[in-house]
């Protein structure tokens, strides 16, 4: 990657070398008879890509961003790969703005929008004329793939595609020009960093997806129906999860999410006992023991890069507890009532306001805060948060906390509005050392979540398939266990 204090004119050699090839130490030599003969030979076609089913949309959020930002050179990296461990890398995910604006999942892309005109600056299929294709770990056909030329590219996105290579040359010049740094180091070097101007940029490209068009809303909904089915298949599998403990509903829901969708959105939450306790418990290394709860919060990314990010919480032996279900009631009734909360014009904050005047009211009644509910939920106290710590809700989209640049006054200090889509997630969470609880309490910690939309009259629940209320969970466990 290109050191911050790069020159311009050492980064564009960066791009041009990006076409040298990427091997590892413990390859072999390569005779030159050997490629000279491998560059002899081979067929060449075109594929036939479809047109993306994204492109009509794409183009006019292109526009919004043009319109927003006149009379400016944009660009939008995809962003590379990024290492793993010495030569192996991560499986490649491009950035979010970029495919939104885009529909390309390419590495090593950009995206530069001009006087409302849009060039995708793409590294093409492996040429022939180079020992890339049969030798490049990273890039070569032969060992990572074929990448689509830029025809197909082009015909697909509904995109004018020019080489990688070619950007420099096409960022020099007179003119106002923004990027969305922290992408890709090699970009960020080829023109000089404005920060207050880039970051308005990055604030611009959050803002354009708080509000989902049509497209959008139907690649959440999938994302969470596949999510359902997920949640189905490790209850399904619950006598192993019992033997193998939260690994296996890790692996199981993952199954799932590469084998109709991209990957998971986010690393699987799967907390067993007291580990539910934790908020983004992701090590997953623990026993299900029977007599406990297990919370999982687990999000298929759809083949789009939508993501669901859904959270249940079920009594490992399939029948609650009268603690456990008290318990999981109230969180229940927190969360329908920041459910109904949501409608276009409610303040953003309102679901967490309803949600937490629930919880308050709750943990007043069972005596445990220092105050009354009113007080504690006065902003200089806020003391019944030791017990829920965390907001009601976040944007959800591409990202699972999506829109992360936006302003508040447009995002968590602003108004809900059609097409917005955010989690309603409350929780109750009692440690296993607090000895401010019961100890029949203590290492119980309960979530649920669902993801909702914006309409026009209050809201769709796009996550509802999975059960929420205590007796439609034991049925659900019951008939999918047999």
């Amino acid at each position: 990657m290109t050191e911050e204090n790069t020159t311009p004119e050492e980064a564009a050699g960066d791009v041009h070398a990006a076409t040298q090839e990427k091997t590892a130490g413990h390859d072999q030599g390569v005779p030159p008879a050997y490629a000279a003969f491998m560059r002899t030979g081979w067929g060449d076609r075109e594929l036939e890509l479809p047109p993306h089913p994204v492109v009509t949309w794409a183009a006019q959020r292109r526009r919004r961003l043009a319109d927003a930002l006149p009379g400016e050179r944009l660009v939008v990296p995809a962003g590379t790969f990024k290492v793993r461990a010495n030569d192996t890398d991560y499986r490649f995910r491009p950035d979010t703005a970029h495919t939104h604006l885009s529909g390309n999942q390419t590495s090593d892309a950009v995206l530069v929008v001009e006087d409302g005109e849009a060039v995708l600056y793409a590294r093409p299929r492996s040429s022939r004329d180079t020992d890339e294709f049969f030798r490049d770990r990273a890039y070569g056909e032969l060992w990572a793939g074929r990448r689509p030329s830029l025809n197909e590219m082009s015909s697909s996105l509904g995109i004018e595609c020019r080489h990688i290579d070619s950007l420099p040359d096409a960022l020099t010049g007179s003119g106002k020009t923004r990027v969305l740094r922290g992408v890709d180091s090699r970009v960020d070097a080829l023109v000089p960093a404005d920060q207050g101007r880039d970051d308005e940029l990055a604030t611009v490209l959050s803002e354009l997806r708080l509000v989902k068009d049509e497209w959008e809303v139907g690649q959440l909904q999938e994302a969470c129906d596949i999510t359902t089915l997920g949640f189905e298949d490790s209850v399904r599998e619950w006598d192993r999860v019992l033997e193998l403990g939260e690994r296996w509903i890790e692996g199981t829901f993952f199954r799932r999410a590469r084998a109709m969708g991209n990957d998971i959105g986010y690393d699987s939450i799967v907390g067993g006992g007291r580990h539910a306790t934790t908020l983004h418990w992701i090590d997953n290394s623990g026993p299900i023991r029977p007599g406990e709860l297990v919370l999982l919060d687990m999000g298929v990314e759809a083949t789009t890069l939508y993501t669901a990010d859904v959270t249940r919480t079920i009594p490992v032996d399939g029948r609650w507890t009268g603690l456990q279900r008290e318990l999981y009631s109230l969180v229940l009734t927190a969360q329908q009532a920041g459910i109904e909360a949501v409608a276009p014009g409610a303040r953003f904050l309102a679901p967490h306001e309803a949600a937490m005047d629930v919880l308050a009211h709750g943990l007043e009644d069972m005596g445990l805060l220092p105050v009354s509910a009113e007080e504690a939920l006065a902003p200089d106290s806020k003391v019944y948060a030791r017990w829920t710590l965390h907001s009601t809700s976040h944007m959800l989209g591409m990202d699972v906390h999506d829109c992360a640049s936006a302003r508040p006054e447009a995002y968590t200090q602003g108004t809900l509005a059609e097409g917005m889509v955010l989690t309603v997630e409350p929780g109750l969470y009692f440690q296993e050392d607090d000895l401010l609880v019961p100890e029949e309490m203590r290492g119980i910690g309960i979530r649920i979540e669902d993801d909702i939309l914006v309409t026009a009259d209050g809201f769709r629940n796009l996550s509802a398939a999975l059960p929420r209320e205590p007796d439609a969970v034991e049925e659900w466990m019951a008939g999918l266990r047999g």
